[in-house]
């Protein structure tokens, strides 16, 4: 993963992108801010490019992002049959403001 640093040493910015995927994945709507929005779009249009594929090489690669076996077999049966037709762009972000607290930039990322 090469990614933006979003403030954090390695291994917490891996935890940080893993967890929010799979929290996109399993409730196909999150509200971050837009920097990880961003991160969280790379790697979820990878991982659902892999559920495409289908085979278990794709399987064992997506499972190193997603421990969670229930959304692993979710992203596989449900949402890469959804996206068979599509060659891309399977997340959508929406802007939302500013945060009320920090005013950091705040965004809404779903599955299309």
């Amino acid at each position: 993963m090469n990614l933006r640093r979003l403030g954090r040493p390695m291994g917490h910015r891996k935890a940080l992108v893993r967890n929010l995927v799979t929290a996109l994945l399993e409730h196909e709507k999150i509200e971050t801010t837009e920097v990880k929005a961003k991160e969280v779009r790379i790697v979820t249009e990878n991982m659902i490019s892999l559920a495409k594929k289908g085979d278990i090489h794709s399987r064992r690669q997506a499972a190193r992002m997603i421990s969670n076996k229930e959304i692993l077999k979710k992203l596989f049966d449900e949402i890469a049959t959804r996206y068979q037709d599509r060659d891309g762009g399977y997340t959508r972000i929406v802007k939302l403001g500013p945060r009320r607290g920090d005013a950091s930039p705040m965004a809404i990322i779903e599955l299309i």
